[in-house]
């Protein structure tokens, strides 16, 4: 990579990321409630989950050098909202950090001292990782950092680093104007573990539903059986945000976040012209504390 990013391209980056996150968790979450069929899809609004308001909150703090942990950490508890879909681990983590108790000691003491293995750090992940483009050991790094906020398990982490990374690869490749392949190189960056071994195991597979049955659908809600398949998806479809989207719905499980985690890296390539109009207009308004926050 070869280019200098500025703040603003940066942040566009980021934004458009986070339109196809957002989009992506919003469509995924009318399959929650019924089969979805994409010729005549549901009227909106289409209500977004935890997974676009946790990424809201990462992009709120988006900066230049490291991001700022303790101002996510705040902004995670002030905002999060319970019925938008959080898993009851992560409600009693951010009401505690609401409350005043430290990211560090709340994140470790979760499910019984051993952190989150689950997959809230990977489905927040994908802008920050568009708005670190120039550099995929820079997006490694502060994947980690994002994801340790919240997970303390090497799992969790590993999930934020790899879903990171991949969406730095996705806008570079848009940058440079190429096509990048992702699941090699975003393994090269994993750390170590489950989530790896998965990244791996995907690069054989050729179809959607026999990387869903090989790799998980999310359906246990970890990072191990929700990141792989996702990144799968968004390798295959890079050029095609529709037919991403489309992929994860068909597979079933935990359809918004592989939707989102799909969405945000493909959307990262693609900018939002890969996003249909009709879609975008359809998903909810993102928060009004966004924009107030980015001027």
């Amino acid at each position: 990579m070869s280019f200098t990013l500025f703040p603003g391209t940066r942040l566009a980056l980021a934004l458009e990321s986070l339109a196809g996150l957002s989009v992506g968790d919003a469509l995924g979450a009318q399959g929650l409630a019924g089969p979805v069929e994409f010729h005549e899809l549901p009227p909106g609004p289409w209500e977004w989950t935890d997974d676009t308001e946790e990424a809201c909150c990462l992009v709120a703090v988006l900066a230049e050098g490291d991001l700022d942990r303790d101002a996510f950490a705040e902004l995670l508890g002030r905002h999060h909202d319970p019925y938008r879909g959080y898993g009851p681990g992560a409600v009693t983590m951010l009401r505690a950090i609401r409350e005043g108790l430290p990211w560090p000691i709340a994140a470790a003491s979760a499910f019984d001292g051993q952190g989150s293995a689950g997959n809230g750090a990977a489905m927040r992940a994908a802008p920050l990782g568009a708005w670190h483009a120039d550099s995929l050991a820079h997006a490694a790094i502060q994947g980690a950092r994002a994801a340790e906020v919240t997970h303390a398990h090497a799992d969790g982490i590993a999930g934020g680093v790899a879903v990171a990374v991949a969406a730095a690869l996705a806008a570079a490749g848009r940058l440079d104007g190429h096509r990048p392949g992702l699941l090699r190189a975003v393994a090269a960056h994993t750390p170590d573990g489950a989530v790896r071994d998965g990244l791996l195991s995907a690069v054989r597979l050729r179809r959607p539903d026999e990387a869903a049955y090989a790799l998980g659908r999310g359906e246990r809600a970890l990072a191990r059986d929700t990141v792989p398949f996702a990144v799968w998806v968004a390798d295959h479809f890079l050029d095609d945000y529709p037919a991403a989207i489309q992929a994860c719905v068909a597979a079933g499980g935990d359809v918004d976040t592989t939707c989102a985690i799909a969405g945000g890296i493909v959307a990262a390539h693609t900018g939002l012209d890969g996003i249909p109009p009709a879609w975008l207009s359809a998903r909810e308004a993102l928060p009004p504390w966004l924009a107030a926050a980015l001027a």
